[in-house]
């Protein structure tokens, strides 16, 4: 009986003891499988931080006083790209996009115009005219400031009238006095579009989402359109 429990302690152990079996001592080639195991997280870090930086997410930090004082110079900001492969830009939208006089500089705006519509720039106001408002609906711009005045830029008697393609955009400056957009250069190509602001990362006291702005005068007037054609 003796000899049957000394060999069931012989055969008998725990994951304690099987941890302490003599590893195999070689610093070069633990050293190897270290610099291999930081190869690899390297190498997945860079994957995802790629993927992220051109398919979701890019940074931006906003050179210039043209949409103060929404956005503010040296903000740094985050643009996010996924609401446009699976939506399209809506008016408000504060966009960040190739410039189309030359594409190699970014450029900051907002929205105004949508495909198909007409702007029309006059008195310090803008008109859109699309397929539920044929009339036409002025804008209640409340993100801009009192003192804010939206002129034509160059054109003739102070007025600017632009009809939009299939994926055109009109954009402004929210600074409309001190704003290079489509009053000057003309229409922004969907293809342009990097993508929407999201999120400012600095200044501190300007952290936080940047919410998209909604045009509830022109949605209410679009709807008694539809419900009262003749009025």
């Amino acid at each position: 009986m003796a000899d049957k429990f000394e060999d069931d302690d012989k055969l008998s152990t725990n994951s304690e003891e099987l941890n302490n079996f003599k590893a195999e001592d070689n610093p070069a080639k633990d050293f190897m499988y270290f610099i291999f195991d930081l190869l690899k997280t390297g190498l997945i870090v860079f994957i995802i931080a790629f993927s992220l930086r051109y398919f979701a997410i890019q940074p931006f930090i906003v050179d210039g006083e043209s949409m103060m004082p929404n956005f503010v110079n040296n903000e740094y900001i985050l643009a996010e790209k996924v609401s446009y492969i699976t939506g399209e830009p809506k008016r408000g939208d504060v966009v960040v996009f190739r410039y189309p006089g030359n594409p190699n500089v970014s450029y900051i705006k907002r929205i105004i115009g949508l495909p198909n519509e007409t702007v029309t720039i006059a008195n310090n106001s803008v008109k859109v005219i699309n397929k539920d408002n044929s009339s036409g609906i002025t804008l209640n711009e409340e993100y801009l400031p009192q003192t804010s005045l939206t002129l034509a830029m160059d054109t003739q008697n102070g007025t600017l009238q632009k009809t939009l393609g299939d994926d055109e955009y009109f954009v402004m400056g929210d600074n409309r006095q001190h704003s290079s957009d489509s009053r000057e250069w003309g229409v922004l190509p969907k293809a342009n579009i990097i993508g929407r602001t999201w999120l400012t990362i600095l200044p501190f006291d300007k952290f936080g989402v940047q919410k998209r702005v909604s045009y509830t005068y022109l949605t209410l007037r679009s709807l008694s359109f539809l419900i009262s054609p003749n009025r």
